[in-house]
C-alpha cells in the first residue's frame, strides 16, 4: 500500500505540482489527496473494522476517544520538501492499539527506500528497486553507539527554531548537525547513522508514529523531554509534547 502511495505521489512529483493551503497555512498538493485516498481505500479491504485517522482525513474526538486499535497515516509526510522536490518526503503508516504504535511503515518513494519495524519482531529496511519476495529480502536496522565524541544531532530541514540551536549547544560541545526533511530522521537514527533528534517545534501523532515503532524495534526510544512516554489518541488534539528521539542509550548525556 505504501509503495502503491508512493507511486501515485511520484506521478505529481514528476510533473507540474500546483499548492493549496489548509485552513492553518499548511501547504497541500493533489499529491497528498490522491495518496490519502489510495491508503485508505485499500486499508479498509484488509480489515474494515478498522478505524483510520489521517491528516487529511480528520476524525472528531467523541469519536475515536473509544478506539482501542486503530490506523494512523500522513499519507505525505514532509510536503514542503515534497514542493521543493528534494526527495526527503515519505508516506507513513502506523497501526496504533493500546495507545501505542505496533505496527509502523515509512517509505520514501522519490529514494525507493522502504523501512518499517513491528512489535518485538525488530526493524527492517528495503530497496524497493529490487524484487520482495519474502520478509528475508529486507535488512534488519539497528541503532549505534556513539563511535567518538562527536554526536551527530538531527535537526528540520524546512522548520527553524531558535531554541533547538539553544538546547544543542547548551547540551553539547561537540556535535554535527545533520538537516533532512519528514519522518526520515527516526529512520536516520535506526540505522544508526545519527545519534539525537530533539525536537521543540510543533508535530503531530501522525508526524511520528511509524517512526516511534521503527525507532525502537532498532533499538533506540522516543520519550518527551520530561522523559514520559509518548501515547498515542489520548487527548482531543493531535500535537506532541516535545519530544527527545535516540539511538543507543548510552549514546546520550
Amino acid at each position: 500500500i505504501a509503495i502503491d502511495a508512493g507511486k501515485e505521489i511520484l506521478k505529481i512529483y514528476d510533473n507540474e505540482i500546483v499548492v493549496n493551503s489548509k485552513q492553518d497555512k499548511s501547504p497541500i498538493t493533489q499529491a497528498d489527496i490522491k495518496s490519502n485516498n489510495l491508503i485508505i481505500s485499500k486499508l479498509k479491504k484488509i480489515e474494515f473494522q478498522i478505524p483510520i485517522l489521517s491528516e487529511e482525513s480528520l476524525v472528531s474526538w467523541e469519536n475515536r476517544k473509544k478506539w482501542n486499535k486503530y490506523w494512523l497515516i500522513d499519507p505525505l509526510d514532509g510536503t514542503k520538501e515534497f514542493i521543493n522536490r528534494n526527495g526527503e518526503f515519505t508516506v507513513n503508516i502506523a497501526l496504533i492499539e493500546n495507545n501505542l504504535p505496533i505496527f509502523g511503515i515509512i517509505y520514501a518513494p522519490a529514494k525507493s527506500l522502504l523501512y518499517y519495524a513491528h512489535k518485538n519482531k525488530g526493524s527492517y529496511k528495503l530497496n524497493t528497486n529490487t524484487n520482495i519476495n519474502s520478509i528475508n529480502d529486507f535488512t534488519p536496522i539497528h541503532t549505534k553507539k556513539l563511535k567518538n565524541s562527536i554526536v551527530k544531532i538531527i535537526g528540520s530541514r524546512s522548520h527553524s527554531d531558535p531554541e533547538f540551536l539553544k538546547w544543542v549547544e547548551k547540551n553539547y560541545s561537540k556535535y554535527e548537525l545533520v538537516k533532512i526533511g519528514s519522518s526520515l530522521k527516526f529512520c536516520l537514527l535506526a540505522e544508526g547513522d545519527a545519534d539525537i533528534y530533539p525536537r521543540l517545534g510543533s508535530t503531530s501523532e501522525w508526524d511520528i508514529a511509524a517512526g516511534h515503532i521503527i525507532l525502537e524495534e532498532a533499538g533506540g526510544k522516543l520519550k518527551s523531554f520530561d522523559n514520559m512516554n509518548i501515547m498515542y489518541n489520548t487527548k482531543e488534539d493531535i500535537l506532541n509534547p516535545h519530544f527527545l528521539a535516540y539511538g543507543n542509550i548510552s549514546n546520550i548525556n
